[in-house]
């Protein structure tokens, strides 16, 4: 069973993001879904619950719009408080070895604006640095991340090209779950 971690801060007007999960629910897996935003709207997050909910799971997918060159605000307080030592790493921190993590993330731009000439200057991936070592520190399994681009309405995307992009993304995710 694959658990869910959704951080977009507005998920019910999202475009992207809402596709991508209504594909998946869709879809004959087993997934458990839990939107950060409405679980902690004050982010102050609930380490042992979470941690709960991890442990149970064999897969962990990470679902969020690209904010400035990596994760929403609440992912990141997320990760600071649930990671916690003893728990994903240390001595005794083996509580995600061997776990699968997937990120799962929407790009607003143009593939293109994401090369050395271009205004983001680096390749989305290289953006992915910190997920990689996050990973490896807590002994889990890294699933390369998997992105789409052209997501935004801010970037002049129509709500049918977007769907049209989020629906492919969703056929990458459940091929890879699939898999797993």
């Amino acid at each position: 069973m694959t658990l869910i971690i959704l951080a977009h801060p507005t998920f019910e007007t999202s475009t992207a993001n809402k596709t991508i999960i209504e594909e998946l629910e869709k879809s004959n897996l087993e997934l458990e879904i839990r939107d950060l935003h409405q679980l902690y709207p004050d982010f102050k997050i609930d380490p042992q619950i979470e941690q709960e909910f991890l442990v149970r799971h064999d897969t962990v997918l990470f679902q969020y719009p690209f904010y400035w060159y990596n994760m929403p605000a609440i992912l990141k307080q997320w990760f600071d408080v649930v990671f916690e030592h003893q728990f994903a790493f240390g001595s005794k921190g083996d509580k995600l070895k061997g776990k699968n993590f997937l990120a799962s993330f929407t790009v607003g731009g143009k593939e293109k604006e994401y090369t050395l000439l271009e205004k983001h200057h680096f390749k989305v991936y290289e953006f992915c640095k910190n997920l990689e070592q996050t990973c490896y520190f807590a002994q889990m399994n890294l699933i390369d991340p998997i992105y789409s681009f052209r997501t935004s309405k801010a970037d002049g995307y129509t709500a049918s090209e977007i769907r049209k992009t989020a629906k492919a993304h969703a056929a990458k995710l459940i091929e890879q779950l699939e898999e797993l």
